[in-house]
């Protein structure tokens, strides 16, 4: 058990789920994208919010700005949350665009608007989970996309749903975050995927 949930904060990092929600985009869409597209893209999404950010985080974390991959002092949050901001609004400019890629465009804008709201939480020396911000967030938008192609991810959306639970147990568990935060971070994943639904769906 102890594994699991160990387990449950690597494997659902929230620095994932960009790239998981734009593979998930691509696999369930009924809309025909041709290969080497696709593939483009997520090239270019998992540079821009896998490998950047991880390559940051070194940084920061050699010049003693951030101790650990999950940010847990609340000081250490500000420079990477408006960093990936930054990346995400990159994603956005060069990448999607709104005509071609409607849902996973608003899926990033939603992204853009839950790091500000943690970014602005942290100047208030108030933490999130980001962990359940990424993962709440993304149970929104597939959400989104069932309504919206009329698919039965009825599966998927479970699972994802049993993984927010066993990452929330595991952020208590390893005391990385209280009831409060928790909460915190589901207000911060699911209004912004939430209101964004309106534009696309």
């Amino acid at each position: 058990m102890k594994f699991l949930l160990k387990s449950a904060s690597f494997i659902f990092h929230p620095l994932w789920i960009p790239l998981a929600g734009s593979l998930l985009y691509f696999l369930f869409t009924p809309r025909f994208f041709p290969p080497g597209v696709m593939q483009a893209k997520l090239l270019a999404i998992a540079i821009l919010t896998v490998f950047i950010p991880v390559v940051f985080y070194f940084l920061l974390k050699n010049l003693g700005k951030a101790q650990s991959i999950f940010l847990e002092d609340v000081r250490e949050r500000r420079w990477p949350l408006l960093f990936f901001a930054i990346l995400i609004t990159m994603v956005l400019n060069q990448i999607l665009n709104a005509y071609n890629y409607a849902a996973l465009y608003y899926f990033f804008i939603g992204i853009l608007f839950s790091t500000l709201l943690a970014f602005t939480l942290v100047l208030f020396r108030l933490k999130a989970s980001l962990h359940i911000m990424a993962l709440s967030g993304l149970i929104i938008f597939l959400i989104g996309v069932s309504l919206n192609f009329q698919l039965n991810l009825t599966y998927t959306i479970s699972f994802l749903i049993l993984a927010l639970g066993i990452t929330a147990s595991s952020r208590l568990y390893y005391k990385a975050h209280t009831y409060n935060e928790l909460l915190l971070g589901l207000f911060c994943g699911v209004i912004p995927q939430s209101l964004v639904l309106y534009f696309w769906l």
